[in-house]
């Protein structure tokens, strides 16, 4: 025994002196990793932290650190690579994991990791956000409101997972999708609009009695405010419930077309359903202007109009179908049809004056009236004041034009439309400093619309 320790002890000395070497090195690597962290520079830290965790391999932690600061950089797939490597994590190295799952596309993988995380650690709010988000790429509708319903569990105070759960379930249960909407307009006011279009759309829907009016009537109110995914997750829900509900199959094709499909054989299914159906027709002739083919929209907003002829919205898209296809007359009497049948509707006053102000038609004699008759209806927006300045523009009534322009900007200093009618008064009028200021001033507010656009193009003509 006494002759075995000095050689133990010796042994032990022997792999302490080649052991140290690479505990200095791995001393220094975490040190240079802390520092690039504290000075910003993650995937430096990331680098050194992954060289760490190899010289010490006991240490567990360190690559997933390595990981998440790969992940803090936007390297993925190191950030995916090290953390799926790892022989333990943490809540937030499990929802790092999803995540860069997620961004790179890997929406299954991403789904996966989350779910062992919450098996491993039960709910977790971080994960369970993450899980929703994976479910909805997926296309697991239903998988995504069991992840925010367990969320909501755990925090009923975020106002955006409220709305999603509520749109969610409105599709899925509408019984209980009013409350959770209700309460994320509660927690905040941005959600309101679009609390208010689902509640008509929901109380609508509770009135029919049959499963695919009813899922119909939803899916119109999801596509409303511009939820055209879950719409036609609605509308599809619909024609599995009755196949043979032409409204249903001519909202799918509505659908589909907003998701960036074609959406043709939905609409012709319908119509062979039910070829007297308005909505149908207009439906389809919505379609065939998209596809720039204006006698044939033409025809089918004609049928819409002649099947309900009384329905001001249809004999307002007949004219516009008439101007598309460039029979102005006509689309003038159209115009003037549907404000008669709604002589109290601002609306159709605006359709009207707009129409005239935009293909310079009728100015003086309809155009004007029209938008004078819509700023009685509606005297406080400035959208009125705006129309009737673009009118007495068209019209060549320059003094008239900036009075109205002004005041509607009196009403709404953000008014983009207004800024650029006000632009182009002045640039008629050879003030050409103010014209570009108001130009200006509509090119950014509106920078991705068709009056920043339209904006832009004077600006560049004008002011190259």
């Amino acid at each position: 025994m006494r002759t075995r320790l000095p050689k133990l002890l010796i042994l032990l000395a022997v792999v302490g002196l080649i052991a140290a070497p690479a505990l200095f090195s791995a001393s220094g690597e975490i040190r240079r990793a802390d520092a690039a962290l504290a000075s910003g520079r993650p995937l430096e830290a990331a680098a050194s932290l992954e060289r760490a965790s190899v010289l010490l391999f006991w240490r567990a932690d360190l690559t997933e650190r390595a990981g998440r600061a790969a992940f803090a950089g936007r390297d993925f797939a190191s950030a995916a690579r090290l953390l799926a490597s790892a022989k333990s994590l943490s809540v937030d190295g499990w929802r790092d994991l999803g995540a860069a799952y997620y961004a790179q596309g890997r929406f299954d993988d991403s789904a996966d990791a989350l779910q062992r995380g919450l098996e491993i650690y039960g709910p977790q709010t971080a994960l369970l956000r993450q899980l929703a988000l994976a479910r909805n790429a997926q296309g697991d509708f239903e998988g995504e409101l069991a992840a925010l319903q367990e969320f909501i569990a755990l925090d009923g105070s975020d106002a955006a997972v409220r709305h999603r759960a509520g749109l969610l379930l409105a599709v899925y249960d509408p019984n209980e999708a009013l409350a959770e909407l209700t309460v994320s307009a509660q927690l905040d006011a941005q959600y309101d609009p679009e609390f208010q279009t689902m509640r008509s759309a929901l109380n609508l829907a509770f009135i029919e009695t049959d499963e695919a009016r009813r899922l119909t009537v939803i899916g119109r109110g999801l596509g409303l405010v511009q939820e055209w995914t879950l719409a036609r997750e609605a509308f599809q829900r619909a024609v599995r419930a009755d196949g043979e509900n032409a409204e249903a199959w001519a909202w799918l094709g509505e659908a589909d077309q907003h998701l960036g499909q074609d959406g043709s054989e939905a609409l012709a299914r319908a119509a062979s359903l039910d070829p007297f159906s308005a909505s149908v027709r207009a439906l389809y002739g919505l379609y065939w202007k998209r596809r720039d083919d204006p006698q044939r929209a033409l025809v089918q907003f004609q049928w819409a109009a002649a099947i309900e002829p009384n329905n001001p919205a249809y004999l307002a898209s007949l004219g516009d179908a008439y101007a598309f296809a460039g029979e102005l007359p006509s689309a003038l009497a159209a115009y003037k049809q549907a404000a008669d049948l709604a002589p109290t509707e601002a609306a159709y006053w605006r359709l009207l004056a707009a129409f005239c102000a935009q293909y310079h038609f009728a100015e003086t004699e309809t155009g004007i009236p029209a938008a004078q008759r819509a700023l009685k209806l509606a005297p406080d927006e400035a959208a009125s004041y705006d129309l009737l300045g673009w009118m007495y523009l068209a019209a060549g009534q320059h003094d008239e034009a900036e009075k109205n322009l002004l005041e509607a900007l009196r009403l709404d200093p953000d008014d983009a439309a207004a800024h650029l009618h006000l632009g182009t008064t002045y640039l008629e009028l050879n003030r050409m400093d103010e014209a570009r200021q108001q130009l200006s001033l509509a090119q950014s507010l509106d920078a991705d619309g068709a009056d920043g656009e339209a904006a832009q193009k004077l600006l560049a003509l004008y002011f190259p």
